[in-house]
């Protein structure tokens, strides 16, 4: 395995280097409040979230072994803190406006009705309202994926759970999201059945006047 950069400050900060410590806690914020943001739905419980895995990962740092890298054990304490946060709260996620400045540093989820990056204001708001109605088990298992892009092995490290569950969870989940999401557009399937072009809000269906009978006045 390559050696985790994370390693070097690691150390020191567990030797009481605060400077250490604060480069750490830099350097991993902003994947830590993109899976916070996307777990808890919205920018206000999500920067909640992200405090309480802030304070996780600094209380927890004398435990942390060094069996795993570090940034894999950050996405553990994280993902637990954010779902104990919101399992304290009682709280169902609830959707709100995208910061300006998008911070998931991974880039936007992909859309899982054809894998498209959801890269625009609506779009990113239509993702985030699916994800609130996944199960917190499926939503975690898909936001480590496609936010974090983490591997499944890591992701069943992160989750405590065997990567063949970590599998089935992200295919139940991203299956669900396309179901929530509807058809991609532009997909030949969305139309109408029988195909044609619906008829828009205040239109009628054209109807075609049989021509006048022989020997009348029109």
């Amino acid at each position: 395995m390559a050696a985790d950069p994370d390693e070097a400050l690691v150390d020191a900060a567990r030797g009481g280097d605060r400077a250490a410590l604060d480069a750490l806690l830099r350097r991993h914020h902003d994947r830590i409040h993109g899976l916070c943001r996307r777990l808890a739905g919205n920018e206000a419980d999500g920067l909640d979230a992200t405090q309480e895995a802030l304070i996780a990962v600094v209380r927890g740092l004398p435990r942390f072994d060094g069996r795993s890298r570090f940034s894999t054990w950050v996405h553990r304490v994280a993902t637990n803190a954010c779902l104990d946060e919101l399992r304290r709260r009682g709280r169902r996620p609830v959707v709100g406006l995208p910061d300006e400045r998008d911070p998931f540093e991974a880039g936007p989820l992909p859309d899982p009705r054809g894998e498209v990056p959801i890269d625009r204001i609506g779009e990113r708001m239509a993702v985030d309202a699916a994800l609130v109605q996944l199960s917190p088990e499926l939503r975690a298992a898909v936001v480590l994926r496609d936010l974090c892009e983490l591997d499944y092995a890591e992701i069943a490290e992160v989750l405590d759970v065997p990567p063949g569950t970590v599998r089935s969870r992200i295919s139940r989940g991203r299956a669900q999201l396309a179901r929530l999401l509807g058809p991609a557009p532009g997909d030949a399937t969305s139309g109408p059945p029988g195909g044609g072009n619906p008829a828009g809000p205040g239109r009628r269906p054209t109807t075609t006047t049989p021509p006048p009978a022989a020997g009348t006045t029109p």
